[in-house]
């Protein structure tokens, strides 16, 4: 009787956040938060650990673990969309804002794009504007503790508009493009933008 309470509870909350926009086609709620990610989850050594910004930028940038995260730190609340079916409401996100970690590099004219390097040899491309969103973060913390080694930590860029895939995890690098290429679940067959309220999961 409890679990049937408890689906119909999921199922009314389903048709509320439909109905004000939230919940994208082909989505179901979910109050967990699934574990999804290829390789094993990288042994985190703050000595060595370092995040470059390089490409199409004036003078490459390299980050120690100490310097970037003694980077100016912001908030964001957001949805989170898996393209595997689920969304996660009401994420609270802290970290470094894309935005401003831009804020310390030149980007040069011809830049457009973005790869984003994670440890494992994850890759994940971006529009430079997705990248530019003001809810895109370089996250540290979720809903007020450090992020588990499973979910990221100890940096993960979430980009909330589209789908998780883009949501690099272990993130060690963001590389300035001129021209689209795909990343690791591109290359797979995921579609190259991944927009959740468009559908577009697969690139065929």
């Amino acid at each position: 009787m409890e679990v049937a309470v408890r689906s119909n509870e999921r199922r009314e909350r389903e048709r509320e956040l439909r109905a004000a926009g939230r919940l994208p086609p082909g989505q179901s709620l979910t109050l967990e938060w699934p574990v999804k990610h290829v390789g094993p989850v990288p042994v985190f050594r703050p000595k060595t650990w370092d995040f470059r910004v390089f490409g199409l930028v004036e003078e490459q940038l390299r980050l120690s673990w100490e310097e970037l995260s003694n980077l100016p730190q912001s908030e964001v609340f957001a949805d989170m969309h898996c393209v595997v079916h689920w969304s996660r409401f009401d994420n609270h996100w802290e970290g470094l804002l894309a935005t401003e970690l831009v804020k310390r590099v030149k980007l040069r004219p011809e830049a457009r794009h973005v790869m984003v390097h994670g440890e494992n040899n994850h890759t994940a491309n971006l529009p430079i504007s997705d990248f530019l969103r003001p809810t895109t973060i370089f996250a540290l913390r979720h809903n007020g503790e450090l992020l588990t080694a499973e979910h990221g930590y100890p940096l993960r860029l979430v980009v909330p508009n589209l789908y998780a895939y883009k949501s690099v995890k272990w993130v060690r690098g963001i590389e300035f493009l001129d021209r689209e290429s795909p990343g690791l679940w591109e290359f797979n067959g995921y579609h190259i933008h991944g927009d959740p309220f468009k559908e577009q999961r697969s690139s065929s």
